[in-house]
């Protein structure tokens, strides 16, 4: 069984090891092994981890058997139109494709709703399938963004949204076509 959790300051370390066990799958052909350790000691020690925790991400930990499996991040961006956006989902290369991904969105989906969220913002490779995988949840693309993220390294990203209105109806609309 599959559970999520709230991270805490504790698991930071957790997290940051699990970055370290999914981002060579996700990104090694698109970005190179040379960026993808520039981006891990940038983005995920244990420092800057901490203080995006206390900027107000939220972690969520998936765990299998006591185990952890896979992590999400969001955080609310723009207050005034109640904009979430998703920083981070990795799920181990073991366990893509089980629906744990989609797991975790849906817990997202289900902590913002509660918030009055509005819409789920996230910036994705374009090289990389995961965009293939927001597609299907129903994010669209509104953005093509190139980003200078330091030391010669760019981001060549699609932003996508998900409008959470639009996402609880197509939701309504395949449920009520299951129950008949």
């Amino acid at each position: 069984m599959i559970e999520i959790r709230k991270a805490t300051q504790q698991d930071i370390f957790l997290i940051s090891d699990l970055a370290k066990k999914t981002w060579p799958s996700a990104y090694l052909e698109i970005i190179g092994q040379a960026q993808i350790d520039y981006m891990l000691d940038k983005m995920y020690s244990e420092v800057e981890l901490s203080n995006q925790m206390e900027e107000g991400h939220v972690f969520l930990i998936a765990e299998q058997n006591g185990q952890a499996i896979g992590f999400a991040g969001f955080s609310l961006i723009t207050p005034n139109m109640q904009t979430y956006k998703l920083h981070k989902l990795y799920v181990l290369p073991e366990m893509q494709g089980s629906g744990l991904g989609k797991k975790l969105i849906d817990e997202i989906i289900r902590m913002i709703s509660v918030e009055q969220g509005r819409s789920i913002i996230l910036n994705v490779n374009k090289g990389n399938k995961a965009k293939f995988f927001y597609e299907k949840l129903g994010f669209l693309i509104i953005e093509d963004v190139k980003l200078d993220i330091g030391s010669g390294f760019f981001m060549d990203d699609y932003v996508m949204e998900l409008e959470l209105e639009a996402f609880e109806n197509k939701d309504k609309r395949l449920r009520g076509k299951l129950n008949h």
